[in-house]
């Protein structure tokens, strides 16, 4: 069953310091002021765009599974899109692009979240 906008906010509202922003900035989410995720980027809102940990990672998930190349992004982004990406792999892929980003905030900032509790 494909994910949706709602859902997506749903799940990324409970990682652990995430943080909603709006215009004039792209609508996204971030943590520590790093965006993990975000919605269109091309004027679209039909998936959501995540950050990966290299452009190998990017042709990976592109190669195998229901992501695409993210419009407008640098090439280790890849587009999860709403109507090929069900929750569960939803749920997946943001929690690991969440867990990357923090994990490269700077020290004091990281130190400062809440645990995040991996289910």
């Amino acid at each position: 069953m494909p994910v949706t906008r709602d859902q997506i906010d749903a799940l990324c509202s409970t990682f652990p310091g995430a943080t909603l922003a709006h215009p004039p900035e792209l609508v996204s989410w971030k943590v520590g002021g790093k965006m993990f995720a975000c919605f269109g980027g091309d004027g679209e809102m039909n998936g959501i765009s995540v950050k990966t940990d290299s452009i190998d990672t990017a042709a990976l998930l592109i190669d195998t599974t229901s992501a695409v190349k993210a419009p407008y992004f640098h090439a280790s982004w890849v587009r999860l899109q709403f109507d090929a990406t069900d929750l569960d792999e939803a749920t997946h892929r943001l929690g690991v692009f969440y867990d990357l980003v923090r994990k490269s905030l700077k020290k004091a900032v990281r130190d400062a979240l809440p645990p995040r509790e991996v289910r």
